[in-house]
């Protein structure tokens, strides 16, 4: 099954950026199309954004439009999560995962939380 480790999160202030990484640690990833997702506290898990095996095609959640990216670079087997102009409100644990169901067993995550 596939492994995914994220990585990158922190602390940052409002209007600060953050690149997330998604690295696969158990197979090659650039046969699978990539989700990122996050959890806020008491809240459920939210799909991000996803992006195409070979990164042609990308989606985002209207909360996120025209402030973060996804990208990702199959020959060092990592997907990315560009995220620009953050708000408090951006604050969660992000994972990555398959965009659909069946999921792969979730990571820990990578904390980013947007204070000042």
């Amino acid at each position: 099954q596939l492994r995914l480790v994220e990585s990158g999160g922190g602390l940052v202030q409002p209007g600060g950026s953050l690149r997330l990484s998604c690295t696969a640690s158990s197979s090659t990833l650039d046969v699978y199309a990539i989700g990122w997702f996050r959890q806020a506290p008491g809240k459920e898990r939210e799909g991000v954004s996803c992006i195409s095996s070979r990164g042609g095609d990308t989606t985002y959640a209207e909360s996120v439009k025209g402030r973060f990216t996804i990208s990702r670079d199959n020959a060092k087997n990592t997907a990315y999560l560009q995220m620009n102009s953050l708000k408090p409100e951006d604050t969660a644990v992000y994972y990555c995962n398959s965009p659909w169901a069946p999921f792969y067993a979730w990571g820990q995550g990578t904390q980013v939380t947007v204070s000042s």
